[in-house]
């Protein structure tokens, strides 16, 4: 049941959101007619708002049609983005080196073992291109720090390959030119040619039988020793049936530092006996 008080405070509430509304209004159109001022109004049509608010409409604005070098350019920009965006990873993904694939190229020539075998390994040189007793495949030995001649392990074939960055017999046929290459390096070289010496040699051996040495010789200084044929024939006719450490660490600085006709030989000097034998055989070959 209404009171006259409760109408009254009803009649008050209206007439404070009247005066509420007018006041937005009025507050709207003093915005509008500053707007106006300042030419920032948009052309909203009749409907919208009285023809006293809006006296001269802004013609719209025309989009400016790119000329055809334009038009070219951002076309070429879009076929290069998308081509960004769907060959990249692609190409990326293809130049990451892969354990995963390195792993499974392993497989391939060991089988179900963890080791790469002599059969594995001469099926390995034919894919590759390369024949078991050319030097660069001392040189990868030597990469993959394998312990034993004619096999690889697990193990050093994932952390040489890795190094190398090959996980792929393309890969690795790319890597040969620098494998060679390597062998010009003379501190590298030096490390190989000490490396061979282990490599070669049967484990429970100290020394090397003399044929294998001969043969690693031959891979190693035989095309850039001149000396080399006619040492080779010493050791061939020689009383020597092995080669020791020494020895073969000798043979390289002998190499490398005595010149071609012995000259600045000193047979005082702390050559090994091995190499006064041949420079006394070579001089009494030169003499006869």
């Amino acid at each position: 049941m209404f009171t006259v008080g409760s109408i009254k405070m009803h009649s008050d509430a209206a007439n404070l959101q009247l005066n509420s509304h007018l006041t937005t209004l009025a507050g709207i159109h003093k915005i509008h007619h500053t707007l106006h001022r300042l030419n920032l109004t948009e052309d909203v049509g009749q409907d919208s708002h009285p023809s006293a608010f809006c006296p001269r409409a802004m013609p719209p604005r025309k989009k400016r049609r790119p000329s055809t070098g334009e038009d070219m350019s951002a076309k070429k920009s879009r076929q290069d983005s998308v081509f960004r965006k769907h060959d990249t990873p692609q190409i990326r993904e293809e130049e990451t080196f892969s354990s995963k694939r390195c792993l499974e190229w392993f497989y391939e020539y060991a089988g179900c073992d963890d080791v790469v075998g002599p059969e594995g390994m001469e099926k390995f040189c034919e894919d590759i291109g390369v024949e078991p007793e050319n030097v660069v495949m001392l040189v990868l030995a030597w990469k993959l720090d394998a312990q034993s001649m004619g096999y690889f392990t697990l193990q050093e074939w994932l952390r040489g390959m890795g190094s190398l960055q090959c996980d792929s017999t393309e890969r690795l046929r790319n890597s040969l030119d620098y494998l060679r290459s390597v062998l010009n390096d003379g501190t590298s070289f030096k490390l190989i040619y000490r490396y061979a010496f282990d490599f070669a040699r049967e484990k429970d051996q100290r020394s090397l039988d003399l044929n294998t040495a001969k043969c690693m010789l031959g891979l190693l200084l035989g095309k850039t020793w001149p000396l080399f044929p006619v040492f080779n024939q010493f050791l061939e006719q020689s009383k020597y049936k092995v080669i020791n450490k020494d020895q073969w660490c000798n043979v390289l600085e002998f190499s490398r530092t005595i010149n071609l006709d012995l000259s600045n030989y000193d047979e005082d000097g702390a050559w090994p006996v091995l190499l006064d034998e041949f420079v006394e055989w070579y001089k009494e070959r030169q003499m006869s």
